[in-house]
């Protein structure tokens, strides 16, 4: 069923306006669902990492077991964004929680009962990348649904800002710290805990009542590949969305090898105590992101949407280009940060774009469009960068990687004709 609501609108004013949608219980019960389960997975990416070292103490190994989680997510991302579109995203949600509780549920107790073998790492990771492939469309189609389009800028802020926090720095810190002063299996069940905790708020949502939501008339359904197909030709037949895509596929395909494989190279290279300070350009770009998109959603949708958005993605990459130059510490944790920041925030402006100017009955499809994409280029340039490495200087890499998004960004603002579809289209 596709269904869609009509909401009371709350005007929310001042610095407070990121608050707003904390009013309504199912956002609220939804946001604290999702806060666990990040952290839960930003704790699970260490457990993870320590069981299969604990197992089988080879590099291989624990390559095989996070292959397994990204291509379960690569495999199944277009079909999580059809069924999102066919059934109860509130009902897909609480099943990826239920799956990603079984999964690791099943570890701990192996764990526990020293059981566990490496085949069971690797099969609880596809199946948590599986999850992931079903509940970022669910989440993207969910939300509009359940707040008033003005707050969907606010709630994508909270969001983006939660995302790297829990995901990416206390999650981790947490489970390195627990297992290392215990073992690898204590990890496995606090993960199941947490995702269990997620589960039950989840389950306490009660989509449909109160007097503010509204049901419409729900859609005829096609066959699968039809709504596959009617979703890629909506993304290519919007100019504005198809440049965007092209630009961040380009993007991911610049940035994410040279972020991923080569930094950590460059900060044992250029400093002492290289691993903490990897750490610490990690640390400040998540930070410089978390604070993106606190402040772009504090204030409201920027009347020039796509402008800003793109020059945030374009100008904002041009402090890679002192990544691969400069020695300085300092230096290098400002530019990161700067990344961070108006990654941050473009990415909030994005998400609320899909949500208020994709049709509600193809929101699931484009958003898992948007993700696959994302996630096709990523691994290609993870795979390129290493041996680009060997023959292009590191320098020259992170000078055409901070410099070429500003051209590309230029180009998309004119082709898609964007500054005059933002004045046609006003959001705010």
């Amino acid at each position: 069923m596709s269904t869609h609501y009509d909401i009371e609108p709350v005007k929310p004013t001042g610095r407070w306006r990121v608050l707003a949608p904390f009013r309504y219980r199912e956002f609220r019960l939804l946001i604290a669902a999702m806060s666990i389960s990040l952290f839960a997975e930003g704790m699970w990416t260490v457990v993870m990492a320590l069981q299969v070292i604990a197992l089988a103490d080879d590099p291989a190994a624990l390559s095989l077991v996070a292959a397994c989680l990204a291509v379960g997510m690569l495999a199944f991302i277009l079909v999580g964004g059809i069924v999102a579109d066919r059934v109860s995203q509130r009902g897909i949600i609480i099943a990826v929680e239920v799956t990603n509780l079984a999964a690791t549920g099943a570890v701990a107790v192996l764990g526990m009962l020293g059981e566990l073998q490496l085949w069971h790492m690797a099969t609880a990771a596809a199946v948590l990348g599986i999850g992931a492939a079903f509940f970022f469309p669910a989440y993207s189609a969910y939300l509009p649904r359940i707040l008033p389009a003005e707050q969907l800028l606010a709630a994508n802020g909270v969001e983006g800002a939660i995302r790297p926090t829990l995901q990416q720095a206390i999650g981790p810190a947490v489970a390195g710290v627990l297992i290392g002063i215990t073992f690898p299996a204590l990890g496995s069940v606090m993960v199941a805990v947490l995702f269990a905790v997620a589960l039950t708020l989840l389950v306490s949502m009660r989509p449909g009542e109160g007097s503010h939501i509204v049901m419409t008339v729900e859609r005829e359904k096609p066959h699968a590949f039809t709504d596959l197909r009617d979703g890629l030709r909506f993304v290519l037949h919007t100019r504005w969305l198809r440049w965007t895509l092209l630009f961040a596929c380009t993007w991911v395909f610049l940035a994410m090898g040279p972020i991923e494989v080569l930094l950590p190279f460059i900060a044992h290279d250029r400093f002492a105590h290289g691993e903490q300070v990897y750490g610490l350009m990690l640390a400040s770009f998540g930070l410089g992101s978390a604070l993106g998109a606190l402040a772009v959603s504090s204030r409201r949708l920027p009347r020039r949407y796509l402008t800003v958005m793109m020059t945030m993605w374009g100008a904002g990459s041009l402090p890679l280009a002192l990544v691969g130059a400069t020695s300085s510490l300092p230096v290098m944790v400002i530019a990161l940060f700067v990344v961070g920041l108006t990654d941050g925030a473009g990415m909030v402006i994005w998400g609320t774009l899909l949500q208020r100017r994709v049709p509600p009955e193809m929101l699931g499809r484009v958003s898992s469009l948007d993700f696959f994409v994302s996630l096709a280029f990523m691994p290609v340039s993870m795979a390129v960068a290493g041996p680009l490495s060997k023959v292009v200087p590191v320098e020259l890499i992170f000078a055409v990687t901070g410099i070429a998004p500003v051209l590309l960004a230029a180009v998309a603002l004119v082709a898609a004709r964007m500054p005059r579809d933002e004045i046609a289209h006003p959001l705010r």
